[in-house]
């Protein structure tokens, strides 16, 4: 199972909580520059991002809706800096404890499950790709690794880098993570 970081957002740039937006023309010139082919089944979250992101690359990619990062609620497009100037209370309950949602959004711990839910549900066909944001790609590595949401979020993923998954008879295991393309 491959996971792709889709390309990169004017959110990204802005460090701004996760909203659907398009992803920005340098990141998908950067994203039709390392066009791949695939046998593969291919595919992306519901995000605009990852749509055209999968797009660009010459993939054709069904909708998972499983696939897409965490619900933000409130703090969706939101400059990180703002919510910790404004909610400071909230955000730190929200980066210690994987199952508080003080946005009014979808907790770590909900989004992590239901990406296991899906990595689990494909188990039978690895040979997969994924076009994702970051959140869901750690959301994935946490079930492999049987780690919590609050340590995979620190593992940084640099847009458009490979994430490696391969699958055994007791569960999933990591082959690489950030591999450029």
């Amino acid at each position: 199972m491959l996971f792709v970081r889709h390309a990169t957002t004017p959110g990204m740039r802005a460090a701004r909580f996760p909203g659907d937006e398009d992803a920005d023309a340098a990141g998908l010139a950067k994203a039709a520059s390392l066009r791949f082919t695939t046998t593969s089944l291919v595919w992306a979250a519901p995000g605009k991002a990852a749509r055209q992101t999968a797009r660009a690359m010459g993939l054709h990619a069904r909708r998972a809706t499983a696939l897409r990062e965490a619900d933000c609620g409130r703090w969706r497009g939101l400059a990180y800096d703002q919510v910790a100037q404004e909610e400071p209370q909230a955000l730190m309950s929200w980066l210690t404890d994987p199952a508080a949602a003080p946005h009014g959004g979808e907790s770590l711990a909900a989004h992590a499950s239901r990406v296991a839910g899906w990595l689990d549900s494909v188990r039978d066909e690895p040979e997969q790709v994924a076009v994702c944001d970051a959140g869901t790609i750690r959301a994935a590595l946490g079930h492999a690794l049987g780690a919590d949401p609050l340590s995979t979020a620190r593992i940084d993923l640099a847009p458009l880098s490979i994430t490696g998954l391969t699958v055994t008879r007791s569960g999933w295991r990591i082959a690489y993570v950030n591999r450029r393309l």
